[in-house]
């Protein structure tokens, strides 16, 4: 498996550079979704699934209260969306952006619409796949994790502050 660390050379090429600034600002999209999960009342967590050319093809936010079904994480959806606009079930070339890391629920989806990259902001020290195992991914999707993760995390920690 690839596991791409967040931590990278302190000096970094023009492509990581760049690739970064993508990261983000697809992040930033992913953060957008959140918040609709957050104002529904929804645990806030968005994704997104961007096409090679950086087109948004899929989009989704929690909706596991709304819907009352306990499969309707944000990247449940995000992968359903990204499948109908291609008219595919493999998201191959495709990235996923997350704001928090995976259950192993949705990362056993992740495997099998197998998409190029996984990227995640906060981990999830309860719940997040990679305290099952980092092998329920497709070998060939490369995970890289860190992308504004205190802006996911403070989302995180915001609603479940408020709701006490």
């Amino acid at each position: 498996m690839n596991w791409d660390s967040p931590r990278r050379s302190p000096y970094p090429s023009s492509d990581d550079a760049m690739m970064r600034t993508s990261d983000e600002a697809l992040m930033r999209e992913a953060l957008r979704e959140a918040e609709l999960a957050r104002e529904e009342g929804e645990v806030p967590i968005g994704a997104v699934v961007v096409s090679p050319d950086g087109e948004i093809i899929g989009r989704g936010h929690n909706q596991t209260e709304g819907l009352r079904d306990v499969t309707a994480h944000a990247e449940m959806i995000a992968l359903t969306s990204a499948q109908g606009h291609l008219g595919a079930k493999l998201l191959t070339d495709c990235t996923l952006y997350v704001t928090i890391e995976p259950c192993v629920m949705c990362a056993g989806a992740i495997r099998w619409c197998r998409p190029t990259r996984l990227v995640w902001g906060a981990d999830e020290p309860k719940f997040g796949f990679t305290t099952v195992s980092r092998e329920i991914l497709h070998p060939k999707t490369k995970i890289t994790s860190g992308i504004l993760a205190d802006d996911c995390r403070e989302l995180m920690s915001r609603f479940f502050r408020d709701k006490r």
